[in-house]
């Protein structure tokens, strides 16, 4: 495999534009770790199964992979306690550069109630778009 056929590390890949994203190749790339993560979880080689794991998570291309199915979902408007939704490119764009594992602070569900047909209410729980992301981290200080 040579260096650049090798895109699943997580290096800045100067993606400056959401609508430039090539995404049948985001999508490939997703596809072939995850499918090496089954491999490996089969033939029971623990080790290999987290190094591939972190691979994806810190992957351009599984990030971005994320960040399109939780904007192009049917709960897309929804914010969660903290009023916020990624509703533009920019805003989009600057999540996927903005994910980093060690900045995660949990946040508290947004809960609502949902009638059902019976009369009762069910309760719901909305999560935030991202947890924490301080904007010193997010390109051109869009962060919300």
């Amino acid at each position: 495999m040579t260096a650049e056929q090798n895109t699943a590390g997580a290096s800045f890949h100067g993606v400056t534009d959401w609508h430039d994203i090539d995404w049948k190749s985001v999508s490939h790339h997703v596809r072939r770790l995850q499918a090496r993560i089954v491999k490996a979880t089969k033939e029971k080689r623990w080790g290999k199964v987290k190094a591939l794991q972190r691979l994806l998570t810190h992957s351009f291309s599984g990030k971005a992979l994320a960040v399109r199915r939780v904007t192009e979902n049917q709960g897309k408007n929804t914010p969660g306690v903290d009023k916020i939704t990624w509703n533009t490119p920019q805003k989009k764009l600057n999540a996927i550069y903005s994910l980093r594992q060690r900045d995660y602070r949990p946040q508290p569900l947004r809960r609502i109630y949902i009638p059902k047909k019976t009369g009762k209410k069910r309760p719901l729980g909305i999560p935030i778009v991202r947890s924490y992301c301080p904007p010193y981290r997010v390109l051109s200080g869009l962060h919300g």
